[in-house]
């Protein structure tokens, strides 16, 4: 239930304490309240952004007067003497008075982590049923939010069909790579995934700053004797590393690693970022891993080199436990999408001598999948479910 009680104005006009028909309480400060009026002098109708800056809120504003009206809360602000109304929804979606999470490396409740027990059926949809069907394609970007990962089969085997794909949520991230690249054995080949040597799961293009976050891997030929795709949840497996080497978890978060590829005469990428990067307030963001593109590591201090790359080795072993990996073989027309923050994906060797593999790749950005997911939840009817 959304409805509102009679709120309590406190701290003297500083803030206001608000409790919903549900028992759920929540306390809001008057300048958090002013910066998020919704009324049309503060934010733009059509697309909900500010026409104020910070200057133009006294710095002694206070809560004059605060009451209930059809399910919204009426506010009064001094010395501006002007009002805004806040639905009770609204002020339940956006409450920020909450304890801190208690541990670093936590990950929010629209996340699930996974082992080899992921089925690939519960993240894989019909790529004719996803172009043609909200619904589906909403199902089909959930996966990719919650599991970090999605396959897509039975699409069609044309070259350059993966752009299709990009362009259900969003738009190509083009690299130095070009707007795809080719994962085929090449002579000479400037990157080891243009070989039929078998790659441990990684994460992508960690020289990057910032990393394309989102990377799809279209099939267009597969009929080498091996080649089969592995995936890994690298959150799955940071939790492990916590539960079992405390101090090798916040030292892998603590120091910065650094990346380096060279490809080419004209391309020299470089980043210095932490393997395991976690937000301000603790949250689990991001994990790079790239052993093949790991430069020496020099921002580590002597007295820690030890202990950072034991922590190194034991993620290192806790991702190649098999016990971790999915694994599967793309037919062509098949496809999958990893979030490149979150998810390892290697293969196992081919054979180069008989049969061909071909697979095209590109990378995407996840803000655009989440920009497009949002919008079709919006626009879905309400669900218990």
């Amino acid at each position: 239930m959304d409805a509102l009680q009679t709120p309590e104005i406190i701290d003297g006009g500083q803030g206001l304490n608000l409790q919903w028909l549900d028992g759920q309480s929540a306390r809001f400060h008057a300048i958090w309240l002013r910066d998020n009026a919704l009324d049309e002098s503060t934010r733009s109708k059509r697309n909900g952004q500010r026409l104020i800056t910070l200057s133009d809120i006294p710095a002694d504003t206070s809560i004059g007067s605060a009451s209930i009206e059809k399910d919204e809360l009426v506010v009064s602000f001094l010395p501006e003497n002007m009002s805004s109304r806040f639905p009770s929804s609204w002020l339940k979606e956006h409450s920020y008075d909450h304890p801190a999470e208690p541990h670093p490396g936590w990950t929010p409740k629209t996340l699930d982590t996974w082992d080899a027990q992921l089925s690939p059926k519960k993240i894989t949809g019909q790529y004719d049923e996803v172009t043609k069907d909200s619904e589906a394609l909403r199902a089909w970007l959930s996966s990719i939010q919650r599991y970090g990962i999605a396959k897509l089969d039975r699409g069609p085997v044309e070259n350059g069909a993966l752009l299709r794909v990009a362009e259900l949520f969003g738009y190509v991230r083009e690299t130095n790579y070009g707007k795809w690249f080719e994962v085929r054995t090449k002579i000479n080949p400037n990157n080891l995934a243009y070989t039929s040597l078998g790659l441990q799961v990684h994460t992508d293009n960690p020289y990057r700053d910032p990393v394309p976050t989102l990377q799809i891997l279209y099939c267009l030929e597969n009929s080498a004797q091996g080649g089969e795709n592995q995936v890994v949840d690298g959150f799955r497996a940071i939790d492990i590393l916590q539960e079992q080497n405390p101090k090798g978890f916040e030292i892998l978060c603590r120091y910065c690693a650094r990346f380096e590829y060279r490809g080419s005469n004209d391309v020299h990428l470089q980043a210095r970022r932490p393997m395991i990067e976690l937000a301000p307030d603790g949250e689990l963001i991001g994990l790079r891993f790239n052993n093949r593109s790991t430069a020496p590591i020099s921002d580590v201090p002597y007295d820690q080199m030890q202990d950072y790359y034991k922590a190194y080795q034991h993620l290192g072993d806790i991702i190649n436990n098999p016990e971790l990996a999915v694994e599967f073989k793309l037919e062509p027309g098949d496809c999958f999408i990893v979030d490149n923050t979150r998810v390892l994906h290697g293969r196992t060797g081919y054979s180069a001598h008989e049969g061909s593999r071909w697979i095209q790749g590109c990378y995407a950005d996840k803000d655009s999948l989440l920009s497009c997911l949002s919008v079709l939840q919006q626009s879905r009817p309400f669900s218990h479910d």
